[in-house]
């Protein structure tokens, strides 16, 4: 399989369209081999658009949902982020690309390692690793300029609220069957400015899946 050929027609066809259309990130998601991120046996599937499984039971978000999530941060490479769910490490790769430095977060010991494997093998080195519940523990590093959660919850948790710095953002999706939104929260002193995204239905962070192939990195 033609790879490159794939990744540019990942962000042409199916990226673009959606209303992704900051060039930076455009550059950096022709360059990242999504293919090192899935199970050997979908790679064929790894530019498609759709979810996919990872070994853990967990799913990887859609690309085109991590390019809006990641769009919405608007980064600069003085940011420091929290990820919530490295998952497959996909989303902490195009983050680390962006961004200065990123902290990111998993339940799961054996999932986070091979994510760490493969981004250490990409040679990004701007990435700390931490095995705890990021939903519910503060996170060493606190605060920070940005948080990507990679997964949906049923309502934005206050321990991450309390992890932005005054003029921070934080990309999550929240709510429930039948609808999700995709949310942008930026701290203003000790309130917080909130927008909606986009609408979606995605696979919970705590494991639950909301449609088949619903996707999160997780």
């Amino acid at each position: 399989m033609d790879f490159e050929k794939a990744r540019f027609n990942m962000v042409e066809q199916q990226i673009r369209p959606w209303d992704v259309l900051d060039f930076d990130l455009l550059d950096v998601l022709e360059e990242i081999p999504r293919e090192r991120f899935v199970p050997a046996q979908l790679q064929g599937l790894a530019y498609a658009d759709k979810a996919l499984p990872l070994p853990n039971g967990g799913e990887m978000l859609e690309p085109k949902t991590v390019a809006r999530l990641v769009q919405g941060l608007a980064l600069k490479k003085t940011d420091k982020v929290l990820e919530i769910g490295t998952g497959s490490g996909y989303a902490t790769a195009v983050l680390a690309k962006l961004a200065g430095s990123v902290v990111t977060v998993d339940t799961d010991a054996a999932q986070l390692a091979a994510a760490k494997t493969v981004l250490t093998g990409l040679g990004l080195l701007n990435v700390n690793y931490e095995n705890h519940d990021g939903l519910t523990e503060i996170t060493e590093g606190a605060p920070f300029d940005a948080i990507y959660v990679g997964g949906g919850v049923a309502a934005v948790p206050d321990t991450l609220k309390k992890q932005l710095k005054d003029g921070g953002r934080m990309v999550v999706i929240a709510g429930g069957q039948p609808v999700q939104r995709a949310l942008l929260l930026t701290r203003n002193g000790g309130s917080f400015d909130q927008k909606t995204l986009f609408d979606t239905l995605v696979g919970n962070l705590n494991g639950s899946v909301s449609k088949p192939f619903g996707g999160f990195d997780f």
